[in-house]
């Protein structure tokens, strides 16, 4: 369908749905019980689930010494976000690392691209973060910006990113959708109390995806179970399950031209590389987790939980990558990693069926709160075991042809005749961890949190064929502590200090150390702020952070590669945030965050990569979103967002940088009542002014692509409570 025509339609439907002669819901009945609260980590409805997303414990969002921000389920249907990339728009502190259409989203916060292994979590436990990940089933989305050792262990120091799931409840809701290419989307959202102690929540959905990119269709089934138990008067058990199967092309991401130059004139739509013998990327993802606590007494309480995560990747890819096969670079003047000067780049038949990711965790939490003397004492101690482990056959990478990135159309070349290798076993990473936070009232008005994790390390890790290539331990104690100083009733201050470790990189096949991974490096954050919540219904937080790590990259040498993947000098972000979320009068709601980040290599060896902004990090981002409730229409509101990003460095020695951009979003939402059931109509369109930008600068195994940032987009759902 013309997509023109398809927006007008759009458009119209919503139109046509505001003269309806339906009673309008009641202001009061529009926002569910928790809408105000949602700037808090912690809802505070009857039976809430106590999350722990972040190192300094669950406490409310004003008493945790950390930059947190939670995005609610309101704003999610508002914007009618589905991927990870939409999610992080709304947040200035992040942005995409490594993000394609058609494949899994890995995200950066404060600069620092997540840990795909322990960087994403369901209800506080980790899930693999190779998979599409689904919204259906999330309450809110909790963001946890800066080190979380003592939550996750051996982690990116950039953050966490937790999902909140679902919990029982009376609901039963239909949604449908389309959007300005003809995509066809449903979800269902039951709920119900089977008896007063036994509780289900089912959220399915099927989304049948029309890309804006030519030949990047795709489909989607995602199914999802939550059942809550009361155990007797002190007892309850939580299980969650997903279970998620998607197939669509994966788009290939654009590289600098001749290592120095961005592509011009390009169109979006096209799908680089683009093969008729190109099949769908299959992801399919399964997700367990399981939470029982007992309460002792009032004051002591006991958690243990469990989760089992696992992902299944098919990659069948016509991969577009670099020149070394492309005449423009036979002269070996350009590095075969890029795009030719005159646009050309090599495609290749990229198979690599059954790559398997497991996530497994135990962990258990004894929670209490005591007094010695004048002080009083809120305690957790825990133990926790993970467990990583990464199946991969051997892959086909073969060039099979040459194309132009201004090609009308990508010529059409024979797939490669190989076929993969078996299976073997890639990783097996298995930490074990032992951790204590006490949180002190030392007066009405300070508080001090105190404690770590002992963590310990075993992994080893194989090559393609099987044969051992590493065997790794380490043992670190990740200590954290921090002051929170109540000026008033309204306005926390606070300072902390943590320390946090991550693996170390692999080194790309292009370094003379292909495939030899770096010692594990140690960080560490100070960061002091202040939370202001002058009003229930409002928050505003600041937040002044410098994070510090070895710094990892290929540096420039004389052996026959060219270069080696080293471990020298520091890399240190330091950045201010600022933030506002909640409401403002009856009639408006915000959500808005600004981001100032300095990251910079110093000691690195190599002069030219020193004094200059590292890849994919700008110094400046901004994001609004708005809604303001119409006074003449009751149940009616309009929607709005802008989103900024300064330049962006795009090499190593800071020569290139994509240009800054502004992109503005807008929206129609409306509640009304059809014969007495609930009927919500939400309209996003982003991008409105259709302005070309690119959004990233990520890399992925070492290399560096570039993303254009989505046309305009317009997406259309309504939901109906039955």
């Amino acid at each position: 369908m013309n997509r023109c025509h398809t927006l007008s339609l759009l458009t119209a439907a919503l139109a046509a749905a505001l003269p309806l002669h339906a009673r309008a819901l009641d202001t009061a009945t529009e926002r569910s019980p928790t809408e105000l609260d949602a700037v808090r980590v912690q809802a505070k409805q009857p039976g809430a689930r106590d999350t722990q997303s972040n190192s300094f414990g669950s406490g409310d969002w004003k008493n945790t010494p950390a930059s947190i921000s939670v995005l609610d389920r309101g704003l999610l249907d508002r914007r009618v976000v589905r991927t990870l990339s939409e999610l992080a728009d709304n947040d200035a502190s992040l942005g995409d690392s490594y993000a394609p259409v058609g494949y899994y989203q890995n995200i950066a916060i404060r600069g620092f691209a997540l840990d795909t292994a322990t960087g994403y979590r369901f209800n506080g436990l980790s899930i693999a973060g190779e998979q599409r990940l689904a919204l259906e089933n999330v309450q809110q989305v909790e963001i946890l910006k800066g080190e979380a050792g003592l939550a996750a262990g051996v982690i990116a120091p950039g953050g966490v990113i937790n999902y909140v799931g679902k919990r029982p409840a009376e609901v039963r809701n239909v949604t449908l959708g389309t959007d300005a290419e003809g995509s066809r989307y449903a979800a269902i959202d039951m709920g119900h109390w089977l008896t007063p102690r036994i509780g289900v929540r089912f959220n399915a959905a099927w989304d049948d995806n029309h890309s804006y990119i030519d030949h990047a269709d795709g489909r989607r089934n995602f199914y999802a179970l939550a059942t809550d138990w009361l155990i007797g008067e002190r007892a309850k058990l939580e299980v969650d399950a997903n279970y998620q199967t998607s197939a669509q092309r994966s788009a290939s991401g654009y590289q600098l031209l001749g290592a120095s130059m961005l592509p011009q004139h390009v169109d979006r739509t096209q799908m680089l590389g683009y093969q008729r013998w190109q099949q769908p990327v299959g992801i399919d993802s399964t997700n367990l987790s399981a939470l029982h606590t007992y309460d002792f007494s009032p004051a002591w309480q006991s958690r243990v939980s469990a989760s089992h995560s696992r992902s299944v990747i098919d990659d069948n890819v016509a991969f577009a990558y670099g020149c070394y096969y492309a005449e423009a670079c036979w002269d070996g003047s350009v590095p075969g990693n890029y795009f030719a000067p005159n646009g050309d780049y090599d495609i290749y038949d990229y198979r690599s069926p059954d790559d398997t990711r497991r996530n497994q965790q135990l962990r258990a939490e004894l929670r209490g709160r005591f007094a010695t003397g004048a002080v009083g004492h809120q305690l957790v101690l825990g133990a926790d075991y993970f467990r990583r482990s990464v199946d991969k056959r051997r892959n086909v990478n073969e060039y099979v042809g040459t194309g132009n990135i201004h090609d009308d159309a990508v010529p059409q070349f024979d797939p490669s005749p190989l076929q993969p290798g078996p299976s073997v076993r890639r990783v097996d990473s298995r930490q074990k961890a032992l951790f204590v936070l006490d949180r002190m009232q030392l007066a009405d008005d300070w508080q001090w949190l105190a404690g770590g994790r002992f963590v310990r390390l075993d992994e080893r890790a194989w090559d393609k064929r099987g044969n051992p290539e590493r065997d790794s331990r380490v043992s670190r104690f990740l200590p954290q502590t921090a002051l929170i100083w109540s000026a008033n009733a309204q306005l926390n201050l606070y300072a902390s200090y943590v320390r946090g470790i991550a693996l170390g990189q692999e080194a790309p096949f292009w370094t003379s150390n292909e495939g030899s991974f770096l010692p594990s490096v140690l960080s560490r954050q100070l960061e002091v702020g202040a939370k202001y919540a002058p009003t229930d219904a409002l928050s505003l937080g600041a937040a002044l952070f410098r994070i510090s790590r070895p710094f990892q990259y290929a540096k420039p040498d004389a052996s026959d590669y060219g270069y080696t993947f080293v471990q020298e000098g520091q890399q240190t972000h330091t950045g201010l945030e600022l933030s506002a979320r909640g409401r403002i009068g009856d009639a408006l709601q915000l959500t808005a965050s600004a981001s100032v980040l300095r990251a910079r290599a110093r000691d690195t060896g190599t002069p030219a990569y020193e004094g200059h902004p590292l890849i994919n990090v700008p110094t400046t981002r901004a994001s609004v979103h708005a809604d303001y409730a119409l006074p003449f229409v009751p149940g009616l509101g309009v929607t709005g967002g802008w989103r900024y990003a300064s330049s962006n460095v795009a090499t190593a020695d800071g020569r290139v940088r994509a240009p800054a951009y502004n992109v503005v979003d807008a929206g129609l939402r409306f509640r009304h009542e059809l014969h007495g059931r609930a009927l919500d109509w939400n309209l996003s369109v982003d991008n409105v002014f259709n302005r070309f930008y690119w959004r990233d600068t990520g890399s992925s195994s070492g290399d560096y692509y570039l993303f254009p940032g989505a046309p305009r987009q317009a997406r259309l759902t309504v939901t109906l409570a039955l």
